[in-house]
């Protein structure tokens, strides 16, 4: 399948590349996912830490290895595998193995990106929201029906994301 890589991290499934246009459209959708991770923090209630493919980037490998206290050899061999496409995935997932007994990571200063950005500033949702920008008649709300109403987080999207993509739909049509 192919794919595109949208700000070195983002994949981008069904597209060969990224064209300017749709750069600037992709911008709009980050800068209302961003927001949304700087608006809604953390109420640590553990959700998360239970999905399947959490990423860690190689140069986050020692961080994590020395805050959970494992040898570099240890961390890689028994917590984490490697994809097909190269990626580095925690193997024990649902929870996460350095989710603690509490339900608070224990290795919260240095998790992965992808811990810190769930489920803000994931490829999906921001996907998600760009379908929405560019297609005017998308709804919103089924494309991301995938967010569990229940998650503190997701439901505080839930609830403002139409004016959010109506506004951002308005300066996709300024542009045309």
């Amino acid at each position: 399948m192919k794919s595109a890589i949208y700000r070195g991290k983002y994949i981008l499934q069904g597209l060969d590349k990224i064209t300017p246009e749709m750069e600037v459209d992709l911008d709009r959708a980050y800068e209302i996912c961003v927001g949304y991770k700087n608006e809604i923090p953390c109420e640590l209630c553990g959700r998360c830490c239970h999905q399947p493919h959490i990423v860690v980037l190689p140069q986050e490998v020692d961080k994590i290895s020395n805050a959970a206290g494992i040898n570099l050899f240890e961390f890689m061999t028994e917590y984490v595998t490697q994809t097909s496409d190269g990626r580095l995935l925690f193997k024990k997932t649902d929870p996460c193995t350095f989710l603690g007994s509490d339900n608070k990571c224990t290795i919260w200063k240095n998790r992965p990106e992808i811990c810190d950005e769930f489920p803000f500033v994931v490829s999906m949702f921001m996907s998600r929201v760009y379908l929405a920008i560019t297609n005017h008649k998308a709804d919103i709300l089924e494309l991301i029906s995938y967010m569990d109403d229940t998650w503190p987080c997701t439901g505080a999207i839930k609830n403002t994301i139409v004016q959010k993509v109506e506004e951002a739909r308005k300066q996709h049509v300024q542009l045309l």
